[in-house]
């Protein structure tokens, strides 16, 4: 059988198509008693209205897409989380596409979100190519950056100060006494999180005068694997580190696994520092020191900014809303007398 129409339930209710439509839409120029007619009519034919029929009619999807580079980072998890939060809190729906660091994908699926006539885009990474970059120009839809800042993009960013974060953060460690400090960075053709972050930490170690070792600094993908062999070539050194400063709360679970089967403890023997703030930094034993961003905050004020957009309100600052940073201090980092020497 073919699903009913609004026109059956019209026939059926003995009332107008246009009637049916405004008990749908909330509308409140209908009787009651036509009202209870018309949903006990909906429930008996088993009718659902087809939301983009509904959507054409009222010029508005309530539908938000968002760009997520790899859904399996704790850090992306959560802050999506919080934004579907606060979108379905506001009667939206999102369009989630996760990437992989894919840019033809990136390239098709705003192809998608404009043909779904989303009202607003988030975008969660910065590595746009130049066909990217033209596309989304002329979607002709609010776009707000999330956890990003992208060079030469007109759009608002919710974002951290992330050299700042990675200063603070290795000034942490140079204050518990440690000297041979490794980075275990990101991407560098990130600006935010890959340069930005490698630029705080060198920056740390010049206003203490401790020696930049090229030896300790190395680059990955924000993962934990990639944590875990980074930590294999640290603990090769012929002189190991003393701490770890991982730019992600998953490259610094990894480095922890790695000097674990290795036979060494954190922070016994070695202090280790993410930067994030994620699930992981409770769930870990020890638990993860960690350069805290306000995610669930960051994910709410990203709606809050792009709904204002989509509405037009005139009052919206065209700047970047930039949250503070927090060092959570927890125990897998110890003063550098109190470890083993190594």
């Amino acid at each position: 059988m073919m699903a009913p129409k609004i026109k059956d339930v019209a026939k059926r209710a003995g009332v107008s198509v246009t009637t049916v439509s405004r008990v749908l839409n909330g509308e409140k120029y209908v009787k009651d008693d036509l009202k209870e007619r018309v949903r006990k009519v909906i429930d008996e034919l088993g009718y659902s209205p087809s939301h983009i029929a509904r959507s054409l009619v009222r010029n508005k999807t309530n539908l938000i897409g968002v760009i997520v580079p790899d859904i399996t980072s704790s850090f992306y998890s959560s802050i999506l989380s919080s934004i579907e939060r606060s979108t379905s809190l506001n009667d939206y729906n999102l369009v989630v596409c996760n990437i992989m660091e894919d840019e033809d994908k990136e390239y098709k699926y705003l192809q998608v979100f404009k043909e779904m006539r989303v009202e607003g885009i988030i975008i969660m990474h910065e590595k746009l190519n130049d066909e990217t970059r033209e596309l989304i120009g002329k979607l002709g839809v609010p776009i707000i950056f999330s956890s990003v800042k992208p060079v030469e993009q007109p759009f608002i960013s919710v974002i951290i100060n992330d050299f700042h974060a990675a200063y603070d953060a290795a000034c942490h460690l140079i204050g518990l006494g440690h000297k041979r400090i490794a980075f275990i960075g990101g991407d560098m053709r990130d600006v935010t999180s890959g340069q930005n972050r490698y630029a705080g930490y060198i920056q740390a170690l010049k206003d203490h005068d401790i020696e930049v070792i090229k030896e300790y600094i190395h680059f990955g993908d924000y993962k934990t694997p990639s944590g875990y062999e980074i930590m294999k070539q640290l603990l090769a050194c012929e002189e190991r580190p003393t701490a770890v400063f991982a730019v992600s709360d998953d490259m610094a679970l990894g480095a922890m696994n790695c000097i674990h089967d290795h036979g060494l403890k954190v922070p016994d023997d070695m202090s280790v520092m993410g930067f994030d703030g994620s699930q992981w930094t409770e769930l870990v034993r020890p638990r993860l020191t960690s350069m805290g961003q306000p995610i669930q905050e960051m994910g709410k004020e990203t709606v809050n900014v792009l709904l204002k957009l989509i509405s037009g309100e005139q009052n919206v600052a065209k700047h970047d809303v930039i949250f503070e940073h927090k060092l959570v201090v927890r125990e897998s980092c110890r003063p550098y007398e109190e470890q083993s020497q190594t």
